[in-house]
């Protein structure tokens, strides 16, 4: 599948995880392969990649995934919807490559990267096991929440470009739903990825236990083999 993309790491035997990064309008791949350069030393077993959007935005070399020209709150859905299919043939295709599956995939994106990664939870919940989501948003408070996703917000509490309402609204939608989900607020921050926010995507990666572990330990089951990422 031909697409924009920048490897970031690659490990020597074959990898056992798969993190996959997304960026905003405008930006492009070799730019948000700077924040996987943040991921990569702590998941040395990991093939880390950022992928850029399929449409150019702007000034050369900046990309998207859809269109926010003229985007509402009633349109927006409609944009995602249309350009879903191939954020997620994307997301398999790199999987095919890795020889991994959902349950040992994470997803990383930065605000429209953010938000393509937080919908395909809504279209293909087996996509991934985990999505980092810093400063981005659902197109509408989500509706369903799957068992295997665990969904970790880091959103700017001074964000005016996607305001923090809408994390924390679809924060509180997914916990309703029986959903696994956490919301990091770094108070000082706009739109925008820090150091903080780096921190705080690293430390879920690497130590947060899935809700889904507990539920099983209560049923009196185990977590799978193949469930790499939360296993480190």
């Amino acid at each position: 599948m031909k697409h924009d993309h920048v490897v970031v790491q690659s490990p020597d035997v074959p990898p056992r995880q798969l993190l996959l990064l997304f960026h905003g309008v405008g930006d492009n791949p070799v730019s948000m392969s700077e924040i996987g350069r943040w991921f990569a030393p702590h998941f040395p077993d990991a093939l880390v990649v950022s992928v850029g959007g399929p449409a150019p935005s702007g000034p050369e070399p900046g990309r998207e995934w859809f269109s926010v020209q003229g985007v509402t709150e009633e349109n927006r859905q409609a944009r995602i919807d249309e350009i879903m299919p191939r954020f997620v043939e994307t997301v398999r295709y790199w999987q095919r490559q890795s020889g991994l599956t959902g349950a040992a995939t994470a997803l990383i994106g930065f605000s429209q990267g953010a938000i393509m990664a937080l919908e395909s939870t809504q279209a293909e919940p087996d996509l991934a096991s985990r999505v980092i989501a810093f400063n981005g948003r659902f197109a509408h408070v989500p509706a369903q929440a799957s068992s295997g996703v665990t969904v970790h917000f880091i959103h700017g509490g001074e964000d005016r470009v996607i305001e923090l309402v809408h994390a924390a609204d679809a924060a509180e939608a997914l916990v309703q739903l029986g959903g696994d989900v956490t919301l990091d607020i770094i108070d000082d921050l706009g739109h925008a990825i820090d150091e903080r926010s780096m921190e705080r995507a690293i430390e879920h990666l690497r130590f947060t236990v899935p809700k889904r572990y507990f539920d099983e330990a209560l049923s009196g089951g185990k977590p799978k083999d193949d469930d790499i990422i939360e296993l480190l």
